[in-house]
């Protein structure tokens, strides 16, 4: 059996939009928010305005750049980088020669790692003339932005969505930006990661109290995203130790279990590698432990029936 989740012509035809979410501060949502369809976010308080992930490819790179240059009094001084992974990161050298590229220290070695590793698993995509352009600024645990009077406090919680996840954090407005961390309206994705740490993390989170958290990929919304990816990490747990129990494999509890009460999610096949990390992690496996990526991701293709739609 294999598991497909369809995306609609409108979904995936939808134009990015630049939203303002309280006052300075931005989301850039890019629907429908499936592979590669990531969020950004813009803090034009002050006289030094920051940006927060940028895209995929070139054309979504440069679309980002003109939008912020219609709400911004100048190009972005800085740009964070929540995590590693492509279509956060590859925009960044369209912002490079006026921002400063800010990441955890591990990020900034895992991109300069895996390169344009990324393109190689969508080819169709028209990624255009992207490179790596790696962080000039990095951090461990902590770091402060001020920007004009909104403190940007970047934080490293745990490992998550990877080994590596930066959030944003802005006190005075109440807004989390929180990266891939959790996910609004598809699927969360520990391939890298971790299924207990990512649940950690989200606890840290809910005990800042945001009103408005903007995702790494997906709509807008408030507390209730953490709860939502919450309780999917919790459910993958629960049929990691029902698929041990039954001496089944991870692929063939996903096949079992199907999508389940989580089928209005995108991208479903993610339950594959979900589940990988949460076996190992029942076995008494670290957050983070080393998997073999390349056997995880050709699993989740088998489970799909092919490689999963990418609309970047």
């Amino acid at each position: 059996m294999t598991q497909t989740h369809p995306r609609t012509h409108a979904s995936t035809t939808a134009e990015p939009h630049l939203r303002e979410i309280a006052e300075d501060v931005y989301a850039y949502v890019q629907p429908d928010g499936g592979w590669c369809l990531n969020n950004a976010g813009l803090i034009t308080s002050g006289d030094r305005p920051a940006l927060i992930d940028t895209a995929a490819t070139e054309s979504r790179a440069r679309a980002l750049r003109r939008a912020v240059a219609a709400v911004a009094p100048r190009a972005p001084r800085f740009v964070v980088n929540t995590h590693p992974h492509g279509d956060h990161t590859f925009g960044n050298r369209f912002f490079a020669d006026e921002a400063v590229i800010v990441a955890h220290e591990e990020t900034r070695a895992e991109m300069d790692l895996a390169g344009l590793h990324l393109t190689g698993l969508w080819p169709e995509v028209c990624w255009g003339d992207v490179s790596v352009e790696l962080p000039t600024l990095t951090y461990r645990d902590r770091l402060t932005l001020h920007l004009g009077d909104t403190p940007a406090e970047l934080m490293h919680l745990g490992t998550a969505h990877t080994r590596n996840d930066t959030v944003v954090w802005l006190p005075r407005q109440r807004v989390l930006f929180a990266g891939d961390v959790v996910m609004s309206g598809a699927t969360p994705f520990c391939l890298t990661g971790s299924v207990a740490g990512s649940l950690a993390v989200i606890e840290r989170l809910r005990a800042l109290g945001p009103e408005t958290v903007v995702s790494g990929h997906g709509p807008v919304g408030g507390p209730e995203i953490l709860d939502e990816t919450a309780g999917y990490l919790r459910h993958v747990q629960r049929l990691a130790a029902d698929g041990i129990a039954a001496g089944l494999t991870p692929l063939q509890t996903a096949r079992e279990a199907g999508p389940g009460p989580y089928a209005h999610l995108l991208d479903s096949e993610r339950l594959v590698p979900n589940l990988h990390r949460a076996y190992a992690e029942a076995r008494g496996a670290e957050p983070g432990h080393w998997l073999d990526i390349e056997e995880l991701f050709a699993e989740m293709v088998a489970y799909h029936g092919g490689l999963p739609a990418c609309a970047a």
